[in-house]
C-alpha cells in the first residue's frame, strides 16, 4: 500500500513543502479545490522535485470546461515531467449553481461526457488530427493550429474518478483510470459496498483490478495526550456532521442503519439557526465516530489503519482532524509504508 499526502499551507510554500514530502517519502501529493486554485501550487512544486506525482483531489469538473482543464493539465504534465494525476469530482448541485454559477443536471451522464470530451481535445492535440466532439452536454468541433499547445513526449495523465454511490463507481470503472474513494466512506462500506462494485464493473468492462487504482483519504483522530486525543476526536466528529448532512453521502450511513442520523443533520443544516454545526455534531455518537473515522494514540494509529484498509485501498493518505503537528504525522505514515 502506498502512502501519499496533502500538498498544504500557502501558495508561496508549495515548492518547500513537496520538497519535504518528496524527502519523507511519500508517493504522491495532492492539492485539493476547496478555497484556493488547485493547480496553482502543483506548478510551484514541479520545479523542486523530481520523484513524487502532483495531482489534485480533486478538482471540481464542473466548475469549468472541458477545454480549459485539458490546456491546464496539458501543461501541467509537461512542466511535471509526466508525474500529475488528475482527479475529478462533481461537487453537489448548491456548489455548483451557487458558488460557481454553472449548470448542473444528470452528473453521472454529464461526467460521462465531459470525461469523452477530455480526451477528445487530447487526442486531437496528440494525433494532429481534427477535434470533433458532440456530445449531450459539451460540443468541442474548432481546432486551428495556432490554439494547438506545445507538444510533449508524455503520455496523458491518469484521470481517476471521485465516486460513492453505485452510479459513479460504475463510470469510474467504465472510463477513468481509478476511483478516489471519499474519506467519509468508512473501511465497512469500502469492503462491504464499494470494492463487490468495483470488482462487478470492472469484470463487466472487460477490465483488470491491478490496472485501476483505487485511492482514498482515512479519517483520523490522534493525539499525544489524554487532550489533545480528546481536541482531535471532536474534530472529526463534526466532519462527520458536516459530511453525513450532505444527501449524496447517506447511503454510507444508510448502510450502517444510521439513515435517521443522515436525515436529521441535512435538516439541520438547511436551517439559519445559530449554532447549528455544533448541534449537528452533538447528534454523532461515538460509535459514528470510530466506524467511520480511525482512533488510536500515535503509537498505535498505524498499524490500526492497516488493520482496517489493507486490500481496499492501493494508495492510502491521512486526513487529520485536529492540529497534529506534520511531522507526527509523517512519523505515521512512514510506519504504513
Amino acid at each position: 500500500m502506498l502512502v501519499e499526502t496533502r500538498l498544504h499551507g500557502a501558495l508561496a510554500d508549495a515548492p518547500e513543502v513537496a520538497e519535504r514530502q518528496e524527502a519523507a517519502g511519500y508517493a504522491g501529493t495532492f492539492s485539493r479545490e476547496s478555497d484556493s486554485d488547485p493547480f496553482l501550487p502543483l506548478a510551484l512544486a514541479a520545479g523542486r522535485t523530481e520523484r513524487i506525482e502532483l495531482g489534485t483531489s480533486v478538482t471540481v469538473a464542473f466548475a469549468r470546461s472541458p477545454m480549459t482543464l485539458a490546456y491546464t493539465v496539458h501543461e501541467l504534465q509537461a512542466l511535471t515531467g509526466g508525474r500529475f494525476v488528475l482527479g475529478l469530482g462533481t461537487q453537489v448541485r448548491g456548489h455548483i449553481v451557487r458558488r460557481f454559477s454553472m449548470g448542473w443536471d444528470a452528473p453521472v451522464a454529464r461526467m460521462r461526457d465531459y470525461l469523452d470530451a477530455l480526451r477528445a481535445i487530447w487526442s486531437s492535440w496528440r494525433e494532429d488530427t481534427p477535434l470533433h466532439h458532440e456530445g449531450q452536454y459539451y460540443t468541442h468541433t474548432l481546432m486551428t493550429p495556432e490554439f494547438v499547445p506545445r507538444a510533449h513526449d508524455h503520455p496523458d495523465p491518469p484521470v481517476l474518478l471521485a465516486a460513492v454511490g453505485p452510479a459513479m463507481t460504475e463510470l469510474a470503472c467504465a472510463q477513468a483510470d481509478g476511483l478516489l474513494v471519499h474519506p467519509f466512506s468508512g473501511p465497512d462500506y469500502l469492503r462491504e459496498a464499494t470494492r463487490p462494485r468495483i470488482e462487478e464493473n470492472l469484470a463487466r468492462n472487460g477490465r483488470s483490478l491491478d490496472a485501476f487504482r483505487i485511492a482514498g483519504s482515512v479519517m483520523v483522530a490522534t493525539g499525544r495526550d489524554e487532550a489533545e486525543l480528546a481536541e482531535s476526536v471532536e474534530a472529526l466528529r463534526a466532519r462527520v456532521a458536516f459530511y453525513g448532512s450532505t444527501p449524496a453521502y447517506r447511503p454510507v450511513l444508510a448502510h450502517h442503519g444510521w439513515g435517521d442520523l443522515a436525515d436529521r443533520l441535512h435538516a439541520l443544516s438547511k436551517t439559519e439557526r445559530t449554532g447549528r454545526w455544533e448541534e449537528m455534531a452533538r447528534l454523532v455518537p461515538d460509535e459514528v465516530v470510530h466506524t467511520i473515522g480511525v482512533v488510536a494514540e500515535p503509537d498505535a494509529l498505524a498499524a490500526r489503519i492497516a488493520e482496517r484498509y489493507t486490500g481496499l485501498l492501493d494508495r492510502i493518505s491521512l486526513n487529520n482532524a485536529g492540529k497534529i503537528p506534520s511531522h507526527l504525522l509523517d512519523a505515521i505514515s512512514a510506519q504504513l509504508r
